[in-house]
C-alpha cells in the first residue's frame, strides 16, 4: 500500500485558535522546537466520537509544557474543545488525535525564552497500531538504546526529544524481523517498549516496572484499573531483564498499540493467553463507552 504523506492529505489542522486547510499547516525551517526538540506532544485515540480520556492527555500536555519551561496559552478547557473541534471537521468518529506544543522562531539558541508558544492539533484514521489479529501476540527485540535516568533528561514530559532513541531502537528491531524493541533503562532494569508500556504475568499476578524514568502511561494506567476491577493482583515494581524468561504472558499497552500481546522478547517466547485476552477485551469495550462511564470505572 502507498503511504500518503502527511503534508499532502485533504481536512483541517486546528492552529493556534483556528481550523487551517490541512495542506496549509505550515512551519517555517528556523522554529526553535525543530533546532532544539523544545516540544511536547500527545497521542489520543477518540472512538465512537469521543475522545478517550481526553482531560488526563490535556493535562499531561499542559505538565508537559511546564517540564519544559513553557505555558500553553490556552486552557484545558479550550484545548479539549479544539481537539473535538478538530475531530469534527475532519468527519472522523475512530481516529487518532495528535496535539503539538512547540517553540516559535523568535530566537533560534540553546536560550529560547522569548518565543511564542505555538499549539497544533490533527487528527487522522490509524487502524490497529500492530495490526488486526493482536492476539497472535508480537515479536521485540532487544534495543541497544537505554531510557536515561531523571537527573539527566525530562522523563516526565511528554517530549519530543525523548522519542529519539524510541525511533532508533524500532527501526533495528524492524530491519531484524521484530515488530518493536524493549528497552531497559540505565539501570539495567526493564523498561518500556519505543512507545508504549509493558506487563508482565507471574504465578496469575500482573506486573509492570514502576515508571521513575519514563511515562506513566495513562492506558498503562487504565489497563491497571481494569486488572483490579477484575480482582487481579497488580503489582508495580524494578523488574530484571532475567525475571522475564519467568513470565507466563507479557502484552503492551499504550494509546497507539492499545492491548498487545506479546509472543517473543528476543529469544524468549511466551503464549498470548487469558489474561491478556481478558485485559485487551475488556480495553476494547471501554474506550467505546461514554466519558462519565469511562472515569466512573477507571477514575
Amino acid at each position: 500500500m502507498a503511504l500518503v504523506p502527511f503534508d499532502d492529505r485533504d481536512g483541517f489542522i486546528w492552529w493556534d485558535g483556528a481550523l487551517v486547510p490541512w495542506r496549509e499547516a505550515k512551519l517555517h525551517v528556523l522554529s526553535h522546537g525543530l533546532h532544539y526538540a523544545s516540544a511536547v506532544f500527545e497521542g489520543e485515540r477518540a472512538y465512537n466520537g469521543h475522545i478517550f480520556r481526553l482531560r488526563a492527555h490535556t493535562d499531561r500536555l499542559i505538565r508537559s509544557g511546564h517540564i519544559l519551561g513553557f505555558d500553553i496559552p490556552f486552557t484545558a478547557e479550550q484545548i479539549d474543545a479544539a481537539c473535538i473541534e478538530t475531530l469534527r471537521a475532519n468527519n472522523l468518529t475512530d481516529a487518532y488525535v495528535r496535539p503539538l506544543a512547540w517553540r516559535g522562531t523568535e530566537m533560534l539558541a540553546v536560550s529560547a525564552q522569548q518565543t511564542t508558544i505555538h499549539l497544533a492539533i490533527a487528527t487522522w484514521p490509524w487502524p490497529s497500531y500492530f495490526g488486526a489479529d493482536r492476539m497472535a501476540g508480537i515479536r521485540l527485540g532487544m534495543a541497544e538504546w537505554r531510557r536515561p535516568a531523571p537527573e539527566t533528561a525530562p522523563v516526565a514530559a511528554k517530549a519530543t526529544g525523548l522519542y529519539m532513541i524510541g525511533t532508533l531502537s524500532k527501526h533495528k528491531a524492524e530491519a531484524e524481523g521484530f515488530a518493536d524493541a524493549l528497552m531497559l533503562d540505565w539501570r539495567g532494569l526493564v523498561a518500556e517498549s519505543t512507545g508504549a508500556n509493558i506487563f508482565f504475568v507471574f504465578d496469575g499476578e500482573v506486573h509492570t516496572p514502576t515508571p521513575d524514568c519514563f511515562l506513566d502511561g495513562i492506558t498503562r494506567r487504565s489497563v491497571m484499573a481494569l486488572a483490579k476491577h477484575r480482582q487481579m493482583k497488580v503489582v508495580e515494581r524494578a523488574i530484571r531483564p532475567e525475571e522475564m524468561a519467568q513470565a507466563t504472558e507479557v502484552f503492551l499497552a499504550g494509546t497507539a498499540a492499545e492491548v498487545t500481546p506479546v509472543r517473543a522478547i528476543g529469544e524468549l517466547s511466551f503464549t498470548p493467553g487469558r489474561i491478556s485476552e481478558t485485559l485487551l477485551n475488556d480495553y476494547e469495550a471501554l474506550v467505546r463507552k461514554g466519558p462519565d462511564e469511562v472515569a466512573r470505572i477507571v477514575g
